[in-house]
C-alpha cells in the first residue's frame, strides 16, 4: 500500500503516523533506537505490506502486467490502491476525507524530529503540494508512477505503466473494494499498536 493507505491504517497519533510511514525510509535507521510507539507503527506498516504482498488476488493482479514491467507491478498497484481509496473514501471511513487527510498532515509535521532526513524531505513535499489529494483521476496516478520511474537509477520500462492499468481499471477497482476491508480486518485483529492504548487522547 502507498502513503494514504498506510496513514489511514495507523492510529491517530504522531508516533503512529510516523512509524506507519517509516517503513519506506529505513536506510540507516536503527530500529532499536526508535521510541516504542514508533516501532509499533513500523511493525504495523510491515504487517500491511506482508498481507498485501501475499494476498492471492494481489499476486494474481501483478502477474497480469507485461514481463517488461512486472518487476514494478507492486509499486504500481500500491499507488493505484491509494487512488481507489481516495475515490471510495466514504465506503470505508465515516470521517470526511478532507478532515482526515488534514489530520495526517498535522501529525506528520509534528513528528518531524522523529524522521530520517529523506523521509523528512519527502513528507515536507507531501504536505506542501497536498499530494494525498492528488489521486482523483487515473492520469494523476500515471503521473505519480512516472515520477517514481524517473527516480530509479537504472534503465527500466516503468514509465507509461498506467497504459497497462487502464484496460483493467474496472476489474482492479472491484477487486480493491473487496480486498481493502480484509486488510482493515487483518490490522484490527493483529492489534500491533497496543502502546497507543496507553497514550490515547494525548496525541503523541
Amino acid at each position: 500500500m502507498n502513503y494514504l493507505a498506510h496513514l489511514c491504517l495507523a492510529q491517530p497519533s504522531v508516533s503512529s503516523k510516523v512509524g506507519n510511514m517509516l517503513g519506506d525510509f529505513m536506510r540507516g535507521v536503527e530500529v532499536a533506537t526508535l521510541p516504542v510507539a514508533v516501532r509499533d507503527g513500523l511493525e504495523n506498516h510491515r504487517l500491511v505490506d506482508r498481507f498485501t504482498d501475499s494476498h492471492d488476488w494481489v499476486q494474481a493482479q501483478r502477474r497480469q502486467f507485461s514481463s517488461a514491467r512486472r518487476r514494478f507491478a507492486g509499486v504500481a498497484l500500491d499507488v493505484l490502491f491509494d487512488h481507489f481509496l481516495w475515490r471510495h473514501w466514504s465506503t470505508f471511513y465515516a470521517q470526511p476525507r478532507s478532515e482526515l487527510i488534514e489530520l495526517h498532515y498535522r501529525h506528520l509535521q509534528a513528528g518531524d524530529a522523529l524522521m530520517p532526513d529523506l523521509m523528512r524531505q519527502r513528507v515536507q513535499r507531501l504536505v506542501e503540494h497536498d499530494l494525498l489529494n492528488r489521486y482523483a483521476q487515473l492520469d494523476q496516478v500515471g503521473q505519480a508512477l512516472d515520477v517514481i520511474a524517473a527516480r530509479i537509477r537504472f534503465a527500466n520500462h516503468f514509465a507509461g505503466m498506467v497504459d497497462e492499468i487502464a484496460p483493467r481499471y474496472e476489474a482492479l477497482e472491484q477487486g480493491f473494494l473487496a480486498f481493502y476491508p480484509q486488510l482493515q480486518q487483518a490490522v484490527a485483529e493483529a492489534a500491533l499498536e497496543q502502546e497507543w492504548q496507553q497514550v490515547q487522547g494525548s496525541g503523541i
